[in-house]
C-alpha cells in the first residue's frame, strides 16, 4: 500500500510507492529515479522496467538495478491497442500505485490510457501546453522563445493535454541550437520528474484529472526552482 494520499507529513513512515516505468531508450530519467532512490531521497519500489523497444539501453539500467523487466515488439501485434493491452496486462500484473512514462516515445491508446486514470505520469520536454509532440527545442527555437523547459503532466487519451502538475523553465541562449538547448532541458527535467515522484511518494501532490497539492486543489503548475525544491507559481 503507498502513502495516504491525504497525509502531508513527511517525515512520517509509510509503505514505498510502488512504480512501474515506461521508457523506449537510453533511459536517463529511468536513472535519474533509481539514483534518487539509491540515495535515501526518493521512498520508492520499481516494480519493473516496460518498453516497446527490445534493445532499448533503459533494460540494461533495470538489469543493473535488479528491477524486473519486459519489452514488447510492437510488430508482434495486430495493432496498436493489441499491443497496449499486452503490455498493460503485464504493468497490472505488479500492481503499481503509480506509473511513470519516462522517454516512452509510443503513443498511447485510449484503452490503456483509460485502464489507469489518474495514476499515470509522462514527463514532456516543454512547458505545455506549448509544443506537444516532438521536436520541442526545434519548434521553440524557431518560435523565438525566450524559455524552453519540460513538464510533468497527468496522462489523458489526449497527446501531452493532460493536467500539467510541474514544470522547470530553461533560458534559450542567443547561439542555442536544438541540440545545446536539449542537453540543457535534459540536466533540469532529471530532477524535476524526481520532485515530482517524491512529492507524490510523499502524499503531498496527487495525480488526477483534478490535482492537488498539499491538500489544495493546484491551480497552476509547481515550478522548479534552482534548488530542486518544488514551489507554488
Amino acid at each position: 500500500m503507498a502513502c495516504d494520499p491525504a497525509r502531508t507529513d513527511m517525515s512520517r513512515a509509510c509503505a514505498p510507492l510502488r512504480i512501474a516505468v515506461l521508457a523506449s531508450g537510453r533511459g536517463s530519467n529511468f536513472q535519474a529515479l533509481i539514483d534518487a532512490r539509491d540515495r535515501g531521497a526518493l521512498p520508492v519500489q520499481f516494480v519493473g522496467l516496460f518498453s516497446d523497444k527490445p534493445a532499448a539501453p533503459a533494460l540494461e539500467r533495470a538489469a543493473l538495478a535488479n528491477i524486473p523487466a519486459v519489452a514488447l515488439r510492437p510488430k508482434d501485434y495486430p495493432d496498436r491497442e493489441a499491443f497496449d493491452t499486452a503490455l498493460f496486462d503485464r504493468i497490472d500484473a505488479v500492481q503499481p500505485d503509480l506509473i511513470v512514462c519516462a522517454g516512452y516515445m509510443r503513443i498511447l491508446s485510449a484503452v490503456a490510457v483509460n485502464r489507469h486514470p489518474g495514476r499515470m505520469i509522462n514527463l514532456h520536454p516543454s512547458l505545455l501546453p506549448k509544443f506537444p509532440g516532438l521536436h520541442t527545442c526545434e519548434r521553440a527555437i524557431a518560435a523565438g522563445e525566450a524559455e524552453h523547459g519540460a513538464s510533468v503532466h497527468v496522462v489523458i487519451p489526449e497527446l501531452d493535454a493532460g493536467p500539467v502538475l510541474a514544470q522547470v523553465r530553461v533560458a534559450i541562449l542567443p547561439n542555442d541550437d536544438a541540440q545545446s538547448l536539449a542537453q540543457r532541458v535534459q540536466r533540469r527535467e532529471h530532477p524535476l520528474l524526481v520532485a515530482c515522484v517524491a512529492a507524490m511518494a510523499a502524499g503531498r501532490l496527487q495525480c488526477d484529472t483534478a490535482p492537488q497539492f498539499d491538500g489544495a486543489p493546484l491551480r497552476a503548475p509547481l515550478r522548479l526552482g534552482d534548488d530542486d525544491v518544488l514551489c507554488l507559481e
